[in-house]
């Protein structure tokens, strides 16, 4: 269990104001000045020591991902920060944007500074309209303050942060997808390489970042990258991570705990434990929507870091715990599901345009029982054709949740199937 000395996020439900004053008094904006002129390697390296990974859902180290950047290309470079939270599931960045816009603030200038960046653009999910006029409020603050604009926070940098509010697609989530959005394109992702890190925002260098990823980097550069690296579960799991909890608990949350903490600690001591109690358990998702589905077995023993929920063929994603209880109908809930990754596809890659309408109608069939046994196999080689042959990672979202459903709960799909045929007069029967 995370100690409250070691929390990053102190006002994460809001008990007090979001305001510059109050971050202030929270250890916000704290020598942000003499942090920066340590030098961008120095700002580098500590990142490297913290073995921060990216919070997004990929995982990437931040250091070596900052690292990438040019040092001197001829051109600007840009900072993008991802505030596009439209996994199912997930609800952290927005606690972040609501109740400690500073410290991403603050964390944009630094991350910026490391990638000789002056300018910074943040995106902002559409729906995310109280959020966004949090931001805003604090960003305007910042300025008056002088710390941000010419020479901010003293740190001899000059530097400007922008607010883009997207229109609600979930595909602009995808980095390069944003940066199309962002220059007033279509949003649908990119063709790499290029690289942001070569031709990113205007074609210039540029690094995107998750919300929590950037808002985490003054306190880690402030204590330390050894002390963040202290925490976590190994050398390859290190520090924090906010965990959202949502479904079938007691007290749904969000919460910052050590990552690598085991599922079933995580539920039971924050979220109030499954509804009815755990042996009433049925399966969690374990990191936003677009992760395969774990059985209640497996959740037992399992951690919550990048490389446990690896081993069992699931992620932890944005660590967005979706959890259900035995009166959930799990291949209604994955055909749902299905349903909102065939609705957000872009269209651009015919296997995700064509094969995530294809899933979602074999599921509907799924869900009721009117298919055939052999239609299982047909809907596990769909889902393979699907995933990695798409420019982005959307065909893979929209597969992992059916290759979960079918890889623990084929029995279950097989049993409606038989009741089907069994009730149903032949001529309603498919094959």
């Amino acid at each position: 269990m995370l100690a409250d000395k070691d929390r990053i996020f102190t006002n994460l439900y809001g008990f007090s104001s979001f305001t510059l004053k109050d971050a202030q008094k929270r250890g916000d904006w704290k020598d942000t000045g003499k942090i920066v002129k340590k030098g961008r390697e120095w700002v580098i390296d500590e990142m490297k020591k913290s073995g921060l990974r990216g919070r997004g859902g990929a995982g990437f180290p931040t250091g070596l991902k900052w690292s990438f950047m040019p040092k001197d290309s001829g051109k600007p470079h840009y900072l993008v920060i991802n505030a596009d939270e439209s996994e199912p599931g997930t609800c952290k960045d927005r606690e972040i944007l609501r109740h400690e816009p500073h410290k991403l603030i603050e964390g944009a200038l630094i991350a910026a500074y490391a990638m000789g960046a002056n300018a910074a653009y943040i995106y902002v999910r559409g729906e995310f309209y109280n959020e966004a006029s949090n931001l805003s409020k604090a960003i305007a603050e910042a300025y008056k303050e002088g710390l941000l604009g010419k020479n901010a926070a003293k740190s001899g940098w000059d530097f400007d942060l922008y607010v883009h509010r997207g229109a609600g697609a979930y595909i602009c989530g995808e980095e390069t997808a944003l940066l199309n959005s962002l220059e007033g394109e279509k949003g649908q992702p990119r063709n790499k390489p290029p690289f942001p890190a070569m031709a990113g925002l205007y074609s210039c260098p540029t690094t995107v970042n998750n919300v929590e990823t950037i808002a985490v980097v003054p306190t880690i550069l402030r204590r330390g990258g050894e002390w963040f690296a202290g925490l976590g579960s190994d050398e390859k799991n290190t520090g924090t991570k906010l965990f959202c909890i949502s479904g079938h608990v007691n007290n749904p949350c969000t919460v910052e705990e050590e990552i690598g903490i085991p599922m079933k600690t995580l539920i039971n001591e924050h979220a109030g434990g499954v509804r009815g109690g755990w042996d009433n358990l049925l399966a969690v998702i374990p990191g936003g929507s677009s992760c395969p589905v774990l059985p209640a077995s497996i959740c037992d023993t399992v951690r919550m870091d990048f490389d446990s929920l690896r081993e069992v063929r699931s992620g932890l994603g944005t660590a967005g715990l979706i959890v259900m209880d035995k009166s959930t109908d799990i291949v209604y809930a994955i055909a749902r599901l299905s349903y909102f990754y065939y609705h957000e596809s872009c269209g651009q890659c015919t296997p995700c345009r064509e094969g995530t309408g294809w899933l979602w109608r074999l599921m509907q069939r799924m869900v009721t029982g009117n298919a055939t046994i052999e239609e299982i196999d047909m809907l596990l080689d769909i889902t393979t054709q699907i995933e990695g042959h798409t420019i982005c990672a959307h065909g893979d979202a929209s597969a992992w949740p059916i290759q979960g459903l079918i890889r623990h709960f084929r029995p279950e799909m097989e049993k409606r199937i038989l009741e089907y045929r069994k009730n149903a007069p032949s001529e309603r029967m498919v094959g």
